[in-house]
Formats: C-alpha cells, structure tokens, sequence
C-alpha cells in the first residue's frame, strides 16, 4: 500500500511539474503539427436539416469529426437545444477528467448555497474556518485568505500542494516566497483548490462524493456515477489539505453542463445557488494568457474573443485535453474526453526508468508518433497525447461549423 502510495504521488507530481509547464508555458513549439492517421468512430449526427435548424453548418460538422477521428479522442460529443447534435465513442464510460475535478468542487459550493441549510459563507476566513496548513503554517495574513479569495485563485499563497498540477515554476514567478497582498494575484494554484476541499468537508461534515451524488448526481439524472469515482491525492510531507480526484463518463458531464445552461436549474429545483453561472463570467479575472484561457473565474476558463466562442461562454479543462465547454448564446454544451492512462505510462517509464526531464519525455511521445513506422502503431492512433495546438484547432473548427 505505501509503495503503491507513493507511486501515485509521484505520477501526480511528475504529471504536474513537467507535462503541465511544458504545455501551458511552451505551446509544444509547433510539435502537434503531426501526421495523424484517421480511425472509423462510427459517429452518430442528425440529419443535415435539423442540424440546420439547429444553428450548424452540416459539412462544417462533418469537417470537424472528421477531424476530431485524427486525434486519440476517446468520446466527443455536441448538443444544442438539449438534442445530440453528433456524438462518438463510449458516452457512458468513465475517464479520469484530471483538473475537471476545480470546477466540478466550485459546482458544489454552488449546490451548498443554494440549500436552505447552508453553512457556507464566502466572505469566511480561513481563520475564522479554523483552517491553517503542515508542515509549513500559514502567516496571520494568511489565515485572512477568504472562501471567495481560493475559489477565484487569488490567495497569493505559495504553499506546497497534493496533485500540484499548478505550474510550480510559474507560481514562483506570480507569487515568490513572501507574503502577498490578498486578493491582487491570480495563479492556477492548488494549493487553493485543495484548501477549498477541506473548507468544504469541515464546514458541511460531508466528504466530497457524498455531497456530489446527493446534492447533484441524483438530482440531475446521472446514470454512470458512483462514489468510488471520487478519489483523494493526499502528501502530508507537503500539506495537510488533500486533492479530491474524479473519474465521470461523458453523457455525466453533460448533465453538468446542461445543470450551467438551465442557470443550475434542474426541473424546477434549484441546484445552484441564483446567480452562480452568472457569477462565472461576470466575476472573473482577466489572466494575460489569451486564447482558450483569456480569463479565469470560480474554477472555469473564460476564452478570449479571438476563440470566436460567443460572449459568456466558460469551459473547465483537464490533462490530456479533457473539456467541458458551455456555451449559453448558442444553447450549446461540448465535451471532449481522452483517456490518459496510456500516455501517462510511457510517461512516467520515460522519466524514471530513462531519466529524462519531463520535457524531453513529452517530446520524445510527441515526435514518435510522427515517425513512419510508429505512426500506425495501436498507441499512435488510439492512445497518443492530444496536444493544446490539435485541441485548440478542433475548437476552432467548432467555431467555424456554426451558422
């Protein structure tokens, strides 16, 4: 058990200081301007009138699945007007969503507020909480870090993290190693995320999985979820406060983004707390990184308007390119999942067993499947990493689908 422990530490870790910095700080250098071989995904589409009707170009649809079959994607799917514009691949079976699990936990804290018997507050201290951090104790600043402070991810505190899959090197560079003015620096940061798990847990009584099936598995229908698929990613040797880890099918997460685009209503019950969608993308931080994540509000990306993604749109993303987009001006949530196991390990052997630096492993994976004779190969076609240029690509071939 402890070894097995450790291992998974270590895969977080090695996942977050290396796959994560490289993708997010580099852009790949071009490296997912590849050769890609197109699989047969049985994809299912309306037909060409009602995709009309919808608001979609049918031959643009088909330009962007065909495209999306290029990938390793493992299920895609597009619904406007609560109708399966086009979907592929197994919708009901359950992937790791990696960082999904951000917006998925500021979900809850959107479900507690809106329960007559909530405790919560987002204008709650962390002293106030009873909440501090070991090994490493927070200052008296600190400890005046809000509810609201972690859930917008500007605490400015830059603590070691369980599952730090926060860009450790430019942390160092948003918030150094002093004390920082509270509420004036944004960085992906999850020390923050995991803070918010125990402030959750501490103040409702309830674990994670527990509060996710009553207060929303249930009540907006999931059909795939259990809570076995709630996981913990925990190091005391860096801080007490553990990463709560998710595993959710596709048809799942678009009963979540449905939850957003009904203004978290389901039927006529209140999920969410009034104004919490709308919160999203009224209350965010502009964050300088463009693109795909212009901004950053309670856990979700905002895009930036050279997406061509319509104002007020948001979306939550994990490694590997796992995605939930929604989209409310078009009435339109998408999803995108790839399993990540396979990559990861290769992954991993490259690093522990070759000693390369993460950044030459994620090369290394990225260049091989450009070769001829791997190209073909079942992890080329099925399990490769799907890069942030192909991802950013099959979005904008989503943008350009729509009438």
């Amino acid at each position: 058990m402890n070894r097995r422990y450790l291992l998974v530490v270590l895969a977080f870790v090695l996942i977050a200081a290396s796959v994560l910095t490289y993708l997010i700080q580099t852009g790949e250098r071009g490296l997912g301007r590849q050769a890609r071989p197109t699989r047969s995904l049985g994809v299912i589409q309306l037909d060409a009138t009602k995709i009309k009707n919808l608001g979609w170009d049918a031959k643009g649809l088909d330009v962007v699945f065909n495209y999306a079959a290029s990938l390793s994607t493992d299920s895609f799917m597009i619904i406007t007007d609560a109708q399966r514009v086009g979907a592929f691949g197994d919708l009901s079976k359950p992937y790791s969503i990696h960082s999904i699990r951000k917006p998925l936990l500021s979900a809850l804290f959107g479900q507690k507020l809106a329960s007559p018997t909530n405790k919560l507050r987002l204008d709650a201290t962390l002293l106030e909480l009873g909440i501090d951090d070991a090994p490493i104790s927070l200052t008296e600043l600190q400890r005046q870090t809000t509810v609201r402070h972690l859930l917008h991810s500007v605490s400015g505190i830059n603590h070691p993290a369980a599952a730090w899959g926060s860009l450790q090197a430019d942390i160092d560079r948003r918030l150094g190693h002093t004390e920082n003015q509270l509420g004036t620096i944004w960085a992906y940061n999850n020390w923050d995320y995991n803070a918010l798990t125990t402030v959750f847990e501490n103040t409702t009584g309830s674990e994670v999985a527990e509060a996710f099936d009553i207060g929303i598995a249930q009540p907006v229908g999931m059909q795939d979820f259990e809570r076995s698929a709630v996981s913990y990613t925990f190091d005391p040797q860096q801080s007490e406060h553990r990463a709560a880890m998710f595993k959710m099918s596709l048809r799942d997460l678009a009963r979540i983004g449905n939850l957003y685009l009904n203004r978290g209503l389901a039927g006529r019950q209140h999920i969410l707390e009034e104004n919490w969608t709308s919160l999203i993308t009224s209350d965010f931080t502009e964050i300088g990184l463009g693109g795909l994540r212009g901004g950053h509000g309670y856990l979700w990306w905002i895009p930036s308007p050279e997406t061509g993604l319509p104002e007020g749109t948001f979306w939550a993303w994990g490694l590997g390119n796992q995605a939930l987009i929604v989209i409310p001006e078009w009435n339109t949530i998408v999803i995108h999942q790839s399993d990540t196991i396979e990559f990861l390990k290769r992954f991993i052997s490259l690093i522990s067993s070759e000693k390369m630096t993460g950044e030459e492993a994620i090369e290394q994976l990225i260049l091989s499947c450009r070769e001829a004779a791997t190209r073909e190969t079942e992890y080329c076609i099925e399990h490769r990493f799907i890069s942030r240029c192909e991802f950013k690509q099959l979005i904008s071939l989503v943008v350009a689908a729509r009438e």
